[in-house]
């Protein structure tokens, strides 16, 4: 349920909206606009209480008019929130007029390599560096990252070269400590239907990047969101990451820049695509993050190393630096033709 109110409606009118719907049991989340409040009501409303509280409600002074949310997500729905959601992430906004690339190494390896990743970014133009410190590895074998060592040194590295920081968390356990040290928490395709971890993050004041599981539909993805908001946290970034594809022989997965347009008109929240995990080769990614530029994507999420021939975590889908210095002019050139600012 959506209550708006008048444009004129005061405070007190909006407080007493508020104690009405908490009366009944159910939870307000206020939602100032630009020219108006709206209150909404995330929780499952049963039929007659709906009823009854609609016309409480519209008893009300300063209420404008009370409209049903009819999606099963209620708090990512553009019913709900008709306005597109910017996300700050320590000054940086992600869902504004601006692309907004985050990049870095899939994996934190050393300081050296993390610090000539970051330069990079920095010098071409990036705001946020990202590097995974816990790894979801398909293999028990594989490198599974530098733990809070990792973390440390991505603090470390981004607060030295003034970079906004986004790594992986894992497990709900973990929450607390990897926001201790990084500004935006992410949570892995793997994971996009770990509850707890959900509930968890969304408890955090944190932004939080949702990547799309490989088999995930749109509407999957926006509901493992609504756990997110549904706990007080507006900070959401949908991530599309590719699907599974028909044909592995090519790429790793199939990216599904459709669900960029589809999912900007039925949700208010920002969406940035991955084109590094999508493909799995450097050779594609610079194709795909301009396509997603072009695609009204809000940023992009790039695997970037020093030597990607070394790298201990998929180096075949990471650019070179100078790669990437590269894509990120021919991104400028993208983004304005589009309207967009890098």
């Amino acid at each position: 349920m959506i209550i708006a109110m008048q444009a004129d409606a005061t405070p007190e009118e909006v407080q007493a909206v508020i104690e009405k719907v908490s009366e009944v049991g159910m939870r307000p989340l206020p939602l100032p606009g630009g020219d108006r409040t709206v209150i909404g009501v995330a929780s499952a409303i049963p039929p007659d209480l709906r009823e009854a509280l609609t016309e409480m409600v519209l008893a009300l002074p300063g209420v404008d008019h009370v409209a049903q949310v009819s999606r099963a997500y209620k708090l990512a729905s553009r019913e709900f929130h008709a306005a597109d959601t910017v996300v700050d992430a320590r000054g940086v906004a992600i869902g504004g007029a601006a692309i907004v690339v985050m990049a870095g190494p899939c994996a934190i390896e050393s300081r050296e390599q993390l610090r000539a990743a970051a330069r990079a970014v920095r010098e071409a133009g990036g705001r946020i560096l990202r590097g995974g410190a816990f790894k979801a590895r398909t293999s028990p074998y594989a490198f599974q990252g530098l733990g809070v060592e990792g973390l440390k040194l991505l603090k470390e590295v981004g607060g030295e070269l003034g970079l906004v920081t986004v790594t992986e968390v894992m497990d709900q356990h973990d929450v607390e400590v990897v926001a201790e040290h990084a500004d935006i928490l992410q949570i892995g395709a793997r994971n996009m239907q770990n509850y707890p971890l959900l509930v968890a993050v969304g408890k955090s004041t944190h932004p939080v990047v949702l990547k799309r599981g490989a088999s995930a539909t749109l509407d999957e993805w926006l509901l493992a969101a609504e756990y997110i908001l549904s706990q007080g946290n507006p900070n959401v970034v949908l991530c599309e990451r590719g699907v599974h594809p028909l044909d592995r022989t090519y790429t790793r997965n199939t990216l599904d820049l459709s669900a960029v347009s589809v999912v900007k008109e039925i949700s208010h929240l920002p969406v940035i695509v991955d084109p590094s995990h999508a493909t799995g080769s450097w050779k594609h990614v610079p194709a795909m993050s301009r396509a997603a530029v072009a695609a009204g994507a809000d940023g992009l999420l790039i695997e970037i190393h020093p030597d990607p021939k070394r790298a201990l975590c998929d180096g075949p889908q990471a650019l070179k630096l100078d790669a990437f210095a590269r894509l990120m002019e021919d991104l400028r050139r993208v983004a304005s033709a589009v309207g967009r600012e890098t």
